[in-house]
């Protein structure tokens, strides 16, 4: 399967919100901080997208595409864009279609908005964070070439428990070496 992202607009909502919902609270936690209240609905979006629109856009999200049905299949959110200190951070990362998980799909996507950082916006860095119980995402960013930095105890609460927030961060010059290698 073979991916590409394009701009996030009003048409996804549904789409998005019928993925998240559809796991339930602990997972909106999971997917999306405390950005978003359970459950997920329009207005939230709406209000989240406007972030990503015009010049000076603080963010830019996609969805994922699978090139050869057309149809998307994920979510991808590039964030926090601070133009001063080149660098942003990698949010937001679902496979929402069943059928393309398991499959590189999450890594293509990953590789899609890196290219997107580190190559079209010149970022020097890029960051991300995700909580220790997400395994496959800690597994999928380490092979990427994402390096932990940090971690915050119990500092996400999902499904009546707290969760540990490793922060993992990548370089341009590690993104480029990695790439050419």
């Amino acid at each position: 399967m073979s991916i590409s992202l394009r701009p996030f607009t009003r048409t996804d909502f549904a789409r998005l919100i019928g993925w998240v919902d559809g796991a339930g609270p602990e997972f909106l936690v999971q997917w999306a901080g405390t950005k978003f209240a359970f459950p997920l609905d329009e207005a939230q979006l709406e209000g989240h997208l406007v972030q990503a629109e015009g010049p000076q856009a603080t963010r830019f999200v996609f969805a994922a595409l699978d090139d050869d049905s057309g149809e998307v299949v994920g979510h991808v959110e590039l964030g926090r864009l601070d133009r001063d200190n080149r660098s942003a951070t990698v949010s937001r990362l679902l496979v929402g279609d069943a059928a393309a998980r398991g499959k590189g799909t999450g890594a293509q996507i990953v590789n899609l908005v890196l290219d997107k950082a580190f190559l079209e916006l010149d970022l020097h860095r890029v960051d991300l964070y995700v909580l220790d119980l997400n395994l496959a995402a800690i597994r999928l960013y380490e092979g990427l070439g994402f390096k932990t930095e940090g971690h915050f105890v119990e500092a996400r609460r999902a499904g009546g428990k707290y969760w540990n927030v490793y922060y993992m961060a990548m370089l341009k010059e590690q993104w480029l070496g990695r790439s050419a290698g």
